[in-house]
């Protein structure tokens, strides 16, 4: 489990294909390894991924086939949010936040507004229906609040800090982002379907 509160901006240094699957090798940029032992779940662009090996300044990852099919931004040499699961002591700063990408959306618009900068993202139209505004959303790994919705389009703005700490500074109209939406969102739907599927019965 994580929070969606990026920790350090890294860089897949090697990316070696194994059959199906890729063996990678991450930069951990600013991120202190000292506390991480092999099994460890980090959240790469915000997929949970399970650390094989370790060095003093860098991780390697096994990223399967379903994986590089439903997500993206695992290219070599690409800058990747870094963020350690969540442990039961720490604080909650953004929402709970899987790891389990749900989606790849679409930037629309990446434009500033005075000191921030305006968001825009064409999410899948099956995800559309759990993003809410004001509703939070992880979107390559980063915790965030849905300022407006229109159909399968939401918005949202973007603090100079949120810039400076993560990659989305490198974002532009066109390119390519991991989404996961709100679980609560699901376990709300599964629980009104199943409520509505025993009236019927």
């Amino acid at each position: 489990m994580f929070t969606g509160i990026i920790q350090a901006v890294g860089k897949i240094s090697k990316a070696e294909p194994r059959k199906q699957d890729v063996h990678m090798t991450i930069d951990a940029g600013g991120m202190d390894l000292c506390d991480v032992v092999l099994g460890d779940s980090i959240a790469v662009n915000g997929v949970c991924l399970t650390v094989v090996e370790l060095t003093e300044k860098s991780f390697m990852v096994d990223v399967s086939k379903e994986t590089l099919d439903c997500t993206i931004g695992f290219e070599k040499n690409s800058a990747v949010n870094l963020e350690k699961a969540l442990r039961l002591s720490d604080r909650l700063g953004g929402h709970l936040v899987s790891g389990h990408v749900d989606g790849v959306g679409e930037v629309v618009k990446f434009a500033a507004e005075g000191d921030c900068y305006l968001l825009k993202i064409k999410a899948p139209h099956a995800l559309a229906k759990y993003i809410a505004t004001k509703g939070s959303v992880t979107i390559s790994g980063v915790s965030l609040t849905v300022n407006r919705v229109e159909s399968d389009t939401f918005s949202i703005n973007l603090i100079p800090h949120t810039l400076e700490m993560t990659n989305l500074k490198h974002l532009q109209a066109g390119a390519k982002i991991n989404l996961e939406v709100d679980m609560m969102a699901r376990y709300v739907e599964r629980l009104t379907s199943y409520q509505e599927q025993n009236f019927q019965d």
